[in-house]
């Protein structure tokens, strides 16, 4: 038996009962309530997509010149054309109603309104669960064609296991496979930009593509569980791989470079100021609607490390971008190496070989965050391993990569 199945809750608990056979736009209604859980969430995160896009940075000062928008390098091109061909066989399908749904300016605000709880606070796009078979197939081939093959494995599994968790605790209208919001933004192109966006519970994927350049950023995956024990999609843990490379950033570390990573020694920790642990993101900086967010540098320099500890947080950065296909993915690691004497690794928790822990790789030009979590739709109220949150930002402005976007937009001028 799984672990995480000790934490199920009984079939008649209120936590299911209440949310038993809503469909996804009642239960947004009533994830709304007022004095709610979900409602203080609705509540604090509405405003927050609005404000003008600035970009996500660690002093609240922008820096210029970290995006320069030049062609890609002969081999790290984007699968440009691939794409193309994908966004259209989809649009193809859909009635005019849907297509004007479906598509956005490159630089909409709808952007902003991705989101990774189970509840759709914004209706962006179309939703796949009530798309035809042919739509979800087509939906799934632009992702396909846009990402690498692992990413785009990962990204699958994380819909497959919210389709599981659905089935588990008996809410399969709430929490399904296709339970995920899909949306155009810009005219499909070979050069002007473009990209697209999916998201919903446990997994919202932005990507962008512009002169043969590719962002995938932000990216939120995450899962609770973590695995699939039964059924077709049977799947090993799915961050396994994940956690085991932060570790070893931290197993390779002298004692007083871990005590200085370490900022926090507890998950929830009594030094902790106000807020810092959020009733929904925890301890993750990052996520759903954080476009602005200004993430103090902590810890240590990777740099300052030996060696092994910095091949481990290369490790972590390389699996963090791993949605990328190969040629894109290489120009973000150069990107990334151009910044290594500016980044830095933190860690909250223990790092025994089962402690839970939340942790963050940060630099200029990415962001990257692990966080264990309590229970949502399980019953436990302290973080375990099997329930894991991810985030992937690209600070200083090119989340969306909007930093690229105005770039062009600049020069058409």
């Amino acid at each position: 038996m799984s672990e995480f199945r000790q934490y199920l809750f009984p079939p008649d608990h209120p936590r299911l009962t209440e949310v038993a056979g809503l469909d996804p736009y009642a239960y947004r209604e009533h994830a709304r309530t007022p004095g709610t859980f979900t409602g203080g969430l609705v509540e604090g995160w509405t405003p927050l997509y609005r404000q003008p896009f600035r970009g996500i940075t660690e002093d609240g000062v922008l820096r210029a010149g970290l995006y320069d928008l030049t062609p890609a390098e002969p081999g790290e091109e984007a699968p440009v054309a691939a794409m193309v061909d994908a966004a259209r066989a989809l649009v193809d399908l859909l009635p005019a109603d849907d297509r004007a749904r479906v598509q956005h300016d490159v630089d909409a605000v709808e952007w902003q309104t991705w989101a990774n709880p189970e509840f759709m606070q914004f209706d962006t796009g179309l939703r796949l669960e009530f798309q035809p078979a042919e739509v979800r197939r087509a939906a799934l081939a632009l992702m396909a064609a846009s990402l690498s093959p692992e990413g785009f494995a990962q990204v699958q599994l994380m819909m497959r296991i919210n389709g599981f968790l659905g089935e588990v605790v008996g809410l399969p209208e709430v929490l399904g496979e296709f339970s995920y919001n899909i949306a155009l933004y810009g005219e499909p192109d070979r050069h002007a930009p473009w990209g697209w966006q999916l998201f919903g519970h446990h997994c919202a994927v932005n990507c962008l593509v512009v002169e043969g350049r590719m962002v995938v950023s932000p990216v939120f995956l995450g899962a609770e569980p973590d695995v699939i024990d039964d059924g077709p999609y049977t799947s090993p843990r799915a961050f396994a791989g994940r956690i085991a490379e932060w570790r070893a950033v931290m197993a390779g570390m002298t004692a007083e470079q871990r005590a200085a990573a370490t900022v926090w020694a507890e998950m929830v920790d009594p030094a902790m100021p106000p807020g810092r642990v959020h009733p929904g993101d925890e301890r993750h900086l990052g996520g759903a609607f954080q476009d602005n967010r200004v993430i103090p540098v902590e810890g240590v320099r990777v740099a300052d490390l030996p060696d092994a500890p910095q091949d481990a947080a290369r490790a972590v950065a390389a699996t963090a971008v791993a949605l990328l296909p190969e040629g894109p993915r290489a120009a973000r690691m150069r990107e990334i190496a151009a910044h290594w004497a500016e980044t830095t690794f933190s860690w909250i928790g223990g790092h025994g070989p089962d402690d839970v822990f939340y942790a963050r790789l940060q630099s200029p030009v990415v962001i990257a965050e692990l966080d264990h979590h309590c229970g949502v739709f399980l019953d436990y109220r302290t973080p375990q391993p099997f329930h894991v949150h991810t985030v992937l930002r690209t600070p200083h402005g090119n989340d969306y990569g909007r930093a690229w976007v105005r770039q062009w937009q600049a020069a058409q001028a």
